[in-house]
């Protein structure tokens, strides 16, 4: 068996639009949020930063104080039509067959289930050992079903909010290990 490969993913912290569905809309970190995040990342060592293009995680990123490589295949899933709304805005039955299953019934103008996992999968295979990655949500979500195999209604049962760090063990025979901060 060959030597794990840790990398760890922290979600951005909380952003000016609470509450919106963001997907690749460029909504800022808070400051608060920002400070949220560079707290949790001083859990981990980390010698690679990696992080999302989008301003929300590459300002927490930036706050760390280390060489950051920005790569968009870390962004968010892209919520086409929705993006920016307020859930509460939009049709419930669309929303709800959505949650239900995103990739069947993805946002209008929107990205698959599928291809946010298929698109962080590759960009989580280029991450090196030691790494921390500053992404969203959405992209944490993907990584685990890349990673673990779980699917879209299973990766849902992980609590992720703003600042969440979250550490990957990664074999190259295809066994992992999952620790999500305290």
């Amino acid at each position: 068996m060959s030597a794990p490969r840790t990398v760890h993913l922290l979600r951005h912290g909380a952003t000016v639009r609470p509450g919106r569905l963001l997907g690749h809309g460029d909504v800022a970190a808070t400051p608060q949020g920002i400070a949220d995040a560079v707290r949790a990342a001083a859990q981990v060592r980390f010698a690679h930063l990696v992080s999302s293009d989008l301003i929300r995680a590459a300002a927490c990123a930036a706050a760390l104080g280390a060489p950051v490589r920005h790569d968009p295949r870390w962004r968010e899933l892209d919520f086409g039509a929705w993006d920016g709304a307020d859930p509460a805005t939009l049709d419930p039955a669309a929303t709800a067959a959505f949650w239900r299953d995103p990739d069947g019934h993805p946002p209008p103008g929107g990205e698959r289930w599928s291809a946010l996992v298929m698109r962080v999968g590759a960009a989580l295979a280029d991450v090196p050992d030691a790494a921390l990655v500053v992404t969203h949500g959405g992209a944490i979500r993907a990584a685990l079903a890349a990673a673990c195999g779980f699917d879209a209604r299973q990766v849902w049962a992980f609590d992720l909010p703003c600042a969440a760090l979250l550490t990957l063990r990664l074999w190259g025979d295809g066994a992992q290990l999952v620790r999500l901060a305290a």
